[in-house]
């Protein structure tokens, strides 16, 4: 997210998986066995095709697999990918547990809180994530990762999925705009609202962020060590919304939103390119953002030479973290038929320059395709400044907030966008977001601290 080379680690995940099926009987067959993998397992068929679900930014790495491994059959299937917290994902997969088939062999999910649900049995049925750490993926693939990169995907010491990309918040600015305004880059949250406030004044119209989208929480109030999400134990959670952390992020926002700054309106909107195109000062936002909203002729298509990024914010007095917005998980399913290809899948589109140092949008959380990554960036001259907060920030992110069964985006989207868009306070709202949080957590079976 490396001294381990990722053409290396590939031969050696794909020989040591082939060693490790061949020694457990992967071929064609009928039953079901315990393998050496720890979970159980229907009769491998090392010629048979998988299904790989992806939502449709990921459509370019199953294409990338097709192209380096012609010889693999690969059924696509697109889907949301449980995007803002719509749960797509686990309604579907206990669809095809209550049915006793159907599971698709590899799936891409946008969220990071599903190996919470995926690695445990529901109904005395299977776990749908197959165990990765125990031989089916190597542990040098797994050792690749930037480290703490494969936290939301561990359960109880074991690893349940492989991680796509690393969503670490940055402040991305535009660095023409601000020098031509005679703006600094902030450094603190309280210089951020500064700034906020002097570009209401000053230049009506332009923006410093935005709070239209689900993942607001995690970009402010994760970034403010506001305890709303802290996962302490495999069924607990401790949500306290009204401490003074959770309060100065509320009441930054407020502000900002008030005059005009920070509007409740989704950068993947064409409302929001349509207002906001070549009028972004600064934002808040996770790595991503760098393909997917400032780098794309379909969003702000922000022109070369222009975006800077800048480490997070810090509140004055206190240490800069970050939250993590997304960043996107690859599971493998228990049921396939054909683990050996499942992994390779799995194992190609998370550490393979292929996809992840060419075709990527995102900052990879395999740790030797990320800094190829961050090299073939630098080296396109499209960046205004140089891409090594980005890097930093990839060991920022806060550990007080975790990744439980319930998704705070769906969450956020259900009690606080709207009320927002009735001109409602947010610090007056942390009180019902409280109330929420550990409503649907208890809902989960969490134990609210």
């Amino acid at each position: 997210m490396g001294g381990i080379t990722r053409a290396s680690i590939g031969a050696a995940g794909v020989l040591v998986t082939a060693l490790a099926l061949a020694a457990c009987g992967g071929g064609s067959g009928g039953g079901t066995s315990t393998g050496s993998y720890g979970f159980p397992q229907v009769a491998q068929d090392d010629k048979a095709e998988i299904t790989v679900w992806v939502d449709a930014d990921r459509t370019g790495a199953a294409e990338a697999f097709k192209k380096a491994h012609p010889d693999v059959p690969v059924k696509v299937v697109s889907y949301d990918g449980s995007a803002n917290g719509s749960n797509s994902f686990r309604t579907k997969m206990q669809l095809f547990d209550r049915a006793g088939s159907g599971w698709p062999d590899v799936v891409f999910s946008t969220q990071n809180n599903d190996a919470a649900w995926a690695a445990q049995k529901s109904g005395g049925k299977q776990a749908f994530a197959a165990v990765l750490s125990d031989g089916l993926v190597p542990k040098a693939t797994l050792d690749g990762f930037t480290p703490g990169s494969l936290a939301p995907c561990t359960v109880e010491g074991k690893v349940y999925c492989l991680r796509n990309d690393l969503a670490q918040v940055v402040l991305w600015h535009n660095k023409t705009l601000l020098a031509k305004f005679g703006y600094s880059v902030p450094t603190t949250w309280e210089d951020y609202q500064a700034l906020g406030e002097r570009v209401a004044r000053e230049h009506p119209g332009y923006i410093v962020g935005t709070v239209g989208d689900a993942w607001t929480p995690e970009t402010f109030f994760w970034s403010s060590k506001c305890r709303a999400n802290g996962i302490t134990g495999p069924r607990s959670v401790t949500v306290q919304t009204g401490t003074p952390e959770c309060k100065r992020a509320a009441a930054m926002l407020d502000t900002l939103i008030k005059n005009g700054t920070t509007p409740n309106i989704s950068v993947f909107t064409p409302e929001f390119v349509k207002k906001y195109s070549g009028k972004v000062l600064v934002m808040p936002g996770p790595a991503w953002y760098a393909g997917a909203i400032f780098n794309n002729p379909q969003s702000l298509d922000v022109p070369k030479g222009q975006l800077g990024v800048a480490a997070p914010p810090a509140w004055q007095g206190d240490t800069a973290v970050t939250g993590n917005v997304g960043g996107g998980t690859w599971f493998i399913s228990s049921h396939s038929k054909n683990l050996k290809a499942a992994a390779t899948f799995a194992e190609f589109v998370t550490t393979a320059d292929d996809y992840q140092v060419n075709l990527a949008p995102g900052y990879p959380a395999f740790a030797a395709a990320a800094d190829k990554w961050v090299k073939k960036q630098e080296s396109s001259g499209y960046y205004a400044t140089d891409l090594q907060p980005v890097v930093k920030a990839g060991g920022e992110i806060w550990d007080g907030w975790g990744s439980g069964i319930f998704s705070q985006e769906a969450i956020w989207a259900k009690t606080m966008t709207p009320a927002i868009a009735d001109g409602k306070s947010l610090v007056d709202l942390l009180p019902a977001w409280e109330t929420a949080i550990k409503n649907q957590a208890k809902v989960d079976g969490y134990t609210v601290e």
